[in-house]
């Protein structure tokens, strides 16, 4: 199997008071709580929905 590239993602930001929209982004993304880390596949779809989150989330590492 080839290498994935990876990327891990912190939630620094709260959803409260945020669109319904942004906290379905970061329950997608595994978050929902500030400091919860994880660690995903680095695709165009979660850079999408990191992006679109970026106020709330934090690039710890990126690997691969």
């Amino acid at each position: 199997m080839a290498d994935t590239k990876t990327v891990k993602v912190r939630q620094t930001g709260s959803p409260i008071r945020r669109p319904k929209d942004q906290l379905a982004t970061l329950k997608g993304l595994g978050l929902g709580r500030i400091g919860r880390e994880r660690e995903l596949e680095d695709t165009p779809a979660v850079r999408g929905m990191i992006a679109k989150v970026a106020h709330m989330v934090e690039i710890v590492e990126e690997r691969g």
